[in-house]
């Protein structure tokens, strides 16, 4: 555990003093805000009615600000110190593969979750300083909208970094590990998608393929936990997920010690 803590310890003070920690913070709040802003504005046009509110739109495109940060704090973390040597060295001490891939996986989940807890500053900042906005709170601030969309990044957000890890233990170029990164979670974000557009054109386990396909449906969880609802089913899919994930990574790691 002594170890773990140093390995944490180490990769916290990396992303502390690292410049493209602070770049990618910029760009990632920039593009939330950007999107509040423009979620906010749809909401309040008066050609719109009975639209979702500003909150509900704005975590509905949680996966673009998620393209876009995800592959920048986990591109370095086992593709970068590869190339550089730096992992061959850290395995010349008495470490082991997972305790490394577990503290870079925590080091990258507690920078994701704390620039969320930073957007949410956006909605908090709507309610106070626009006019009239503290007489219609379940316009601009539904409390049950907000910590439900933010439970469900929380968990998904776990999958999706680790599978940012996953995709850097699997190539030495921090170009590829990106680039891989993106392409799993676009599949990530579209599989259940996918098969409920396939599931009308089989003939065969048609029922079987439909409940998959549900099961996958990043989205469909994401309503739900937007309307309050705390299903287990996505938990267990997110945490399961996360799991596989830094088991793989882990052997890919291993592989190169």
């Amino acid at each position: 555990m002594r170890t773990f803590r140093v390995l944490l310890a180490h990769e916290l003070h990396l992303l502390a003093i690292t410049a493209s920690t602070y770049i990618a913070a910029a760009v990632f709040l920039g593009l939330t805000g950007f999107l509040y802003w423009f979620s906010l504005h749809q909401a309040t046009d008066p050609s719109v009615n009975g639209g979702p509110t500003p909150v509900q739109s704005w975590f509905g495109v949680f996966w673009v600000p998620a393209l876009v940060i995800i592959p920048q704090i986990t591109m370095r973390a086992f593709a970068g110190e590869s190339r550089s040597g730096m992992l061959g060295a850290l395995f010349s001490t008495p470490v082991r593969p997972f305790q490394v891939v577990c503290a870079k996986f925590v080091a990258a989940y507690f920078f994701h979750m704390l620039l969320w807890v930073l957007a949410l500053l956006f909605p908090l900042m709507a309610y106070w300083l626009l006019p009239g906005a503290q007489h219609s709170a379940d316009g601009l601030l539904p409390l049950p909208t907000l910590l439900g969309g933010f439970v469900f990044v929380a968990t998904s957000g776990s999958l999706y970094v680790a599978t940012g890890l996953l995709a850097s233990s699997l190539t030495r170029s921090t170009l590829v590990a990106a680039l891989l990164c993106i392409c799993a979670l676009l599949l990530l974000l579209t599989a259940g998608s996918l098969l409920q557009q396939i599931n009308p054109g089989l003939h065969v386990a048609t029922d079987y393929v439909a409940a998959r396909a549900s099961y996958l449906d990043t989205f469909r969880h994401l309503d739900l936990f937007l309307r309050g609802i705390v299903d287990t089913r996505p938990l267990f899919l997110f945490g399961s997920g996360t799991m596989l994930a830094l088991g793989l990574a882990t052997l890919f790691v291993k592989n190169k010690a």
